[in-house]
């Protein structure tokens, strides 16, 4: 589904909300985050400033919230390509977890969304975005967690929503504090036994 695409949304809704989130896209890029204004937005997109509103009833943030899920939805695809190749388990929680952490530091439109020039401007967007984004997360991952947590891989006691929110901090606190040596070895003592093993 592309940008806040709903089951039964008019195609033509739909293809405007697209036009909104790509013109955004390309301002945030262009003048940042905290400095783009819904005039921008709708003079990129060749659209009147009401339009946007009325496809972005929640304005700035709601546009704002669009970009991040667009964004992670590029980034969960790949993640989903990478788990239905792996393995073993352990690996797959380690190496999810490091490419998410390289995908927060290397996609500028994410990243802008955490740096201290933006939060001013987009912490009411982005609380509101952390509901979003971990159902989001936890609807791409839940097929594989559901098999491995059938074939006995995965603590039968906890949910997927509790191990992706679980995750997340994780992620969250590696961007702020990346620590010295191989986060490798942090992930595998610390993190894989929380969802591997029972306490």
């Amino acid at each position: 589904m592309g940008a806040g695409t709903l089951p039964g949304m008019p195609q033509a809704t739909t293809d405007v909300r697209e036009r909104i989130v790509g013109a955004a896209e390309r301002c945030f890029a262009r003048y940042g985050v905290a400095k783009t204004t819904v005039e921008d937005i709708a003079a990129a997109a060749g659209l009147s400033r009401a339009t946007v509103y009325r496809s972005f009833a929640g304005g700035r943030d709601e546009v704002i919230l669009e970009v991040l899920l667009r964004d992670l939805r590029r980034f969960l695809d790949r993640l989903a390509a990478r788990l239905a190749a792996q393995t073993s388990v352990p690996e797959g929680i380690v190496e999810g977890v490091l490419d998410a952490v390289a995908f927060v530091r290397g996609e500028p439109r994410v990243a802008a969304l955490l740096t201290p020039e933006a939060a001013g401007h987009t912490q009411t967007a982005v609380a509101g975005a952390a509901e979003s984004v971990l159902r989001l997360c936890a609807d791409r991952v839940r097929p594989y967690f559901v098999t491995a947590q059938r074939e006995g891989l995965l603590r039968a006691d906890i949910t997927v929503e509790g191990a992706v929110e679980f995750l997340f901090r994780i992620i969250s606190s590696m961007i702020v504090l990346p620590g010295d040596g191989d986060p490798r070895d942090f992930l595998r003592v610390y993190v894989v036994p929380a969802l591997t093993e029972s306490t």
